[in-house]
């Protein structure tokens, strides 16, 4: 993360000093100045809230004060990047103050801003204070001619946007939101489209069946896009070998022999690779279409396991006929992923049946590790 703290440096802070002098002339923007030498040692996050809060404190106080300081900030076009989530934080804050037209307001100036830097940070704010008034207003931005409005319409009101604060309304009520997805799922721009498709996954956390009815609505009055839209959308179901998901994507039940997977090593020292390779066969009357993937169950450090899917690929047998498949699972420490020494399984998955599950060791370059080892922890 040191480099995307960067993104908020001494000189985005002089920058953004600057254009709100222009803006607001006469005020004066010490605390904001202040903040320029005030950034070592703080994440991106803690950057924006350094800055918002100098800006509170420096600007008018008022929310119709300063966002028409903020909209006449934006006649100019160096005022853009990272200096505008500070901006919208600071704005949200300052209409929740006392909630009247306010809230509008600042909903219409995120949607002005949102194209010099995305506002879908600071929309949370808005929408965990009342969703259904927000969603109000975000509905029409299905419609914006601009596309970074309609794309905050879908990622602004994710269930699990990266980076941002949870709206717990939103996973509570998971079926909200569809009124919007529907509205943008054949948007012409693809960053809309993937956008949507994130959001339907994140639905498919609390509303598996809705988002399964969802996307066979989608599919049933689709453009050239929407099959892609759907399969992104569905990704984690299918890896949940959710059975609706896959017979809407065309992987039903098939008639199938698979062979256990055969291992090129049965002990992986960390880091290092473990390569494998099994078959399908169609033992069934009729044709099967095949969504092939694997599971590895990873060890954890208290002797349980976590299990991970992975894609394979897709393909279609005839009877009788077979397909082998092949893969090489690299294992390193990785700040995503911390490996622990021990009995790990591999399973494989054919159109959401698990089969064969095989075991192997993982054992790490440390003595820790190799200590682990010994004693079977």
């Amino acid at each position: 993360m040191g480099v995307m703290n960067e993104l908020i440096n001494p000189s985005v802070v002089r920058s953004l000093e600057r254009i709100l002098a222009a803006a607001a002339p006469g005020r004066e923007l010490t605390l904001l100045a202040a903040t320029a030498g005030e950034l070592d040692d703080l994440s991106l996050r803690e950057r924006t809230e350094l800055l918002s809060r100098a800006l509170l404190a420096d600007l008018p106080g008022t929310y119709s004060g300063t966002a028409a300081i903020f909209r006449r900030a934006l006649d100019d076009p160096d005022f853009t990047g990272w200096m505008i989530w500070p901006v919208t934080e600071t704005a949200a804050a300052l209409a929740l103050v006392r909630k009247t037209d306010d809230f509008e307001d600042c909903l219409a100036l995120l949607a002005e801003l949102t194209p010099r830097l995305t506002a879908e940070f600071a929309i949370r704010r808005l929408l965990a204070a009342d969703l259904d008034r927000s969603l109000a207003v975000v509905r029409g931005w299905t419609s914006h001619p601009d596309w970074q409005v309609r794309r905050l319409a879908s990622e602004g009101t994710r269930a699990y946007l990266p980076w941002a604060i949870r709206v717990p309304e939103i996973t509570g009520r998971p079926t909200a939101t569809l009124p919007v997805l529907d509205a943008l799922y054949r948007d012409p721009v693809e960053a809309v489209r993937r956008s949507v498709a994130n959001h339907l996954n994140d639905l498919a956390r609390h509303a598996p069946d809705e988002v399964v009815a969802t996307a066979a609505r989608w599919l049933a009055a689709p453009d050239e896009n929407t099959p892609r839209v759907v399969r992104h959308g569905l990704r984690t179901l299918l890896k949940k070998a959710h059975p609706g998901a896959l017979e809407l994507l065309g992987f039903p039940p098939a008639s199938l022999a698979v062979t256990p997977a055969r291992l090129d090593r049965t002990v992986v020292e960390l880091p290092g690779e473990l390569a494998f390779h099994f078959e399908v066969s169609n033992i069934g009357p009729a044709e099967a279409r095949l969504a092939v993937d694997y599971v590895v169950h990873y060890a954890k450090a208290n002797g349980t396991r976590a299990e991970k899917v992975f894609k394979l690929g897709t393909t279609v047998l005839g009877p009788g006929e077979s397909a082998r498949f092949s893969k090489r699972h690299a294992f390193r420490q990785m700040t995503t992923r911390r490996h622990y020494p021990g009995a790990h399984l591999l399973e494989l998955q054919v159109n959401g049946v698990r089969y064969a599950p095989t075991e192997f060791l993982v054992r790490t370059d440390t003595v820790e590790g190799r200590l682990g080892d010994l004693t079977g922890r």
